[in-house]
């Protein structure tokens, strides 16, 4: 059993940090000069977003299911408009200021990495039925290990960013917005087909 469930996590794990990798490395291309505690603390905001949303969906399961089967066709929506709100606005302040190396800001403040953790962990609530036959302590191991395997993998994409946003510092915002507006558009195309 316990094999199964580690397996399991690991598996669940690479697949829904996926998106997450992807806005890390736009958020590190748009930011090539990220300190390491922010970089350790947005890939710690994407871990925790993926362990809390497939637990939300495991308590989903377990309370309230026949209400989150009615919310589940939404999530292809909210996580398109979350990342095209974001990606669109990264996109339009580095089109304003691309000819300008000294305008360019910070990526990623508090409420937009709040909103790109939202967008792509909301997926992960399906997880939840996934592990719905999971006991609580088998659930919350599940979900640690997606957590983990997110962390690191979003340093990952946060320090691939970093390298190449520092040789594309001017065109670091298009490129991460397009990257969002891309991520979103292809969550919402999976999660309708």
């Amino acid at each position: 059993m316990w094999f199964k469930l580690i397996l399991t996590g690991i598996a669940l794990g690479a697949g829904l940090a996926m998106d997450a990798f992807s806005v890390s490395l736009a958020n590190g291309l748009n930011e090539p000069d990220m300190k390491r505690r922010k970089l350790a603390g947005i890939a710690g905001v994407f871990a925790a977003f993926q362990v809390l949303m497939p637990l939300i969906g495991w308590v989903c399961v377990h309370t309230i299911a026949e209400k989150f089967t009615a919310f589940e066709k939404f999530i292809p929506w909210i996580a398109l408009g979350l990342l095209g709100f974001i990606g669109g606005k990264m996109l339009f302040e580095g089109i304003k200021t691309r000819n300008c190396c000294e305008c360019e800001k910070p990526a990623v403040g508090f409420w937009a990495l709040i909103v790109q953790g939202i967008a792509t962990s909301i997926d992960a609530l399906s997880v939840g039925f996934t592990i719905s036959d999971y006991g609580i302590t088998q659930a919350l191991v599940a979900c640690g290990i997606i957590g983990v395997l997110t962390f690191f993998i979003c340093v990952g994409g946060l320090l691939i960013g970093r390298k190449f946003g520092t040789c594309l510092a001017g065109k670091a915002s298009i490129l991460g917005g397009a990257i969002l507006l891309i991520i979103g558009i292809e969550i919402f195309i999976t999660g309708i087909i």
